[in-house]
């Protein structure tokens, strides 16, 4: 899989980073959120290389230049793109496109799953914002939700405002700043661009209108809610976690034919099998005793203030837990595990692990009973794959609510949001240790570990049908917002 990198005028930047999101913050990796700015863990093993120009582009520096192509180059192209807002949009878009490389490369693989791609097809995963007309940095802008900003992000994000006043799609925001990525498409021409944030996808539908480039654009969106951002007349197919969200998405006047329910896709490690014992004694972790592992680390570090405020007044009642050992991720914040460190030798504590960067981090969710997390879209996907029932710590916001109500409405979940409630819960558990049974058990319903696949699959299919594309999806506009018919989840 190769990133292509942007105009020099950004030659860093978030998505300069090769750091991909895991579900969980991995000991030593800053968690990255798996979600705007709230998911932990980022992990390592990214499968993006660095980033270079494709074979045949001449990136040029001024902002109104073209890229150069050479046209003896012409091979099928499909762009994933997601905007470097957290990490798992990145996750989400890198998962997409290992699949597209996977039923490519492997005959095997492609067989099981139904078909193969061709062998010179080509995959790029673009980060959007660093096609910008000004440098954005999305952790930056995601940052500006969180603290006492988070109830006035709650109120426009989806039920409030969004969910009756729909952006349909329009070319402004190629106009007013992504020019560039519209010379980068007239000049690649890809046959399919899938998008994991709304930006990503509201620039693609802009430059597919002013290119006059007839593609298909597949809008994933990475948590278990739609916010009404998406462009929802112009878009081709909307790949969603589950009938919730496609209940959101018809009220809003996405047809039938235009929504596939895949999943929300995540690397293939979650979805593997592991020797639990094996992945608990190379880690040094205990057999014998129920594993809560809590995810306490990420990129964004504001947003969990309060999810380790919480663990901090945990730590010192942890002695009345015979039965149980806590592992908590601290990501890539010595700072932080020191911390912990300390606290631990201070309470005295000998069922507590603090790591800080884990490299196999899907393993050690898998290896565990329990996880505490925050309510990011990849972070509980991830748990959902990796089969672990979830707690689901503090107050949620925007996505984050959906996220929630989704999952306690299925019983997938518990959600505390306070210490007091946290410490509740694991006495609870540890006394009726079965009681997780029944939230795996509601879990599995939710499970869709090949969603990269299906979500590859759907996009290809789009990309060689030979079938005329609903002119409503090609319309030209500069600008179309529309009042949706009453939001299917209302609070």
């Amino acid at each position: 899989m190769e990133t292509q990198e942007t105009p020099s005028q950004h030659p860093t930047g978030p998505a300069a980073e090769a750091t991909t999101a895991a579900g969980a913050a991995s000991p030593g990796t800053a968690g990255a959120p798996s979600d705007a700015a709230d998911d932990p863990a980022q992990v390592a093993g990214s499968p993006v290389g660095a980033l270079v120009p494709a074979a045949g582009v001449a990136l040029a520096a001024d902002d109104d230049a073209t890229l150069a192509v050479d046209a003896s180059a012409a091979r099928p192209l499909v762009l994933v793109m997601h905007a470097s807002v957290g990490s798992g949009h990145r996750s989400a878009a890198e998962a997409v496109a290992q699949a597209f490389e996977l039923l490519r490369d492997d005959p095997a693989a492609a067989e099981r799953f139904g078909g193969a791609f061709p062998e010179d097809l080509e995959v790029r995963v673009l980060d959007i914002l660093d096609y910008g007309r000004v440098a954005i940095d999305g952790n930056a802008t995601a940052s500006m939700f969180t603290g006492f900003t988070r109830p006035i992000y709650d109120l426009t994000w989806r039920y409030t405002l969004t969910g009756r006043l729909l952006w349909g799609g329009g070319t402004i925001w190629v106009h007013a700043m992504f020019p560039r990525f519209t010379e980068y498409v007239r000049a690649e021409r890809p046959v399919a661009v899938v998008a994991t944030h709304i930006t990503a996808a509201n620039v693609a539908v802009g430059a597919r209108m002013l290119t006059g480039q007839d593609f298909p654009i597949v809008c994933v969106p990475t948590d278990y809610e739609v916010e009404g951002m998406w462009p929802h007349r112009k878009a081709d197919l909307f790949c969603v976690a589950n009938e919730y969200m496609a209940e959101t998405l018809r009220p809003r006047g996405v047809p039938e034919e235009r929504i596939r329910i895949t999943g929300i896709p995540t690397r293939p490690a979650f979805g593997e099998e592991y020797d639990r014992a094996a992945v608990r004694a190379e880690l040094g972790l205990p057999a014998g005793k129920r594993l809560v592992l809590a995810l306490a680390g990420a990129h964004l570090p504001r947003p969990y203030v309060h999810f380790r405020e919480a663990l901090d007044k945990l730590l010192p009642y942890l002695h009345s837990f015979d039965d149980l050992h806590l592992a908590v991720i601290a990501g890539k914040d010595p700072a932080y595990a020191e911390h912990l460190r300390r606290q631990c030798e201070d309470y005295g504590l000998s069922n507590v692990t603090v790591f800080e960067y884990v490299d196999g981090i899907a393993s050690l969710m898998a290896a565990s009973d329990l996880i505490i997390c925050k309510s990011g879209g990849l972070t509980v996907t991830e748990c959902l794959c990796a089969r672990v029932p979830m707690v689901l710590m503090g107050r949620a916001y925007g996505q984050e609510n959906a996220n929630v109500r989704m999952l306690t409405a299925s019983g997938a979940a518990l959600h505390v949001t306070t210490a007091r409630e946290l410490l509740d819960t694991l006495r609870h558990i540890d006394a009726h240790p079965a009681s997780t049974d029944a939230m795996l058990i509601n879990a599995s319903f939710l499970r869709k570990p090949n969603a990269a696949v299906d979500i590859a699959q759907a996009t290809w299919e789009l990309a060689e049908s030979d079938e005329a594309p609903d002119a409503r999806t090609r319309r030209k506009r500069f600008i179309d917002f529309y009042w949706g018919r009453k939001p299917a989840h209302i609070r």
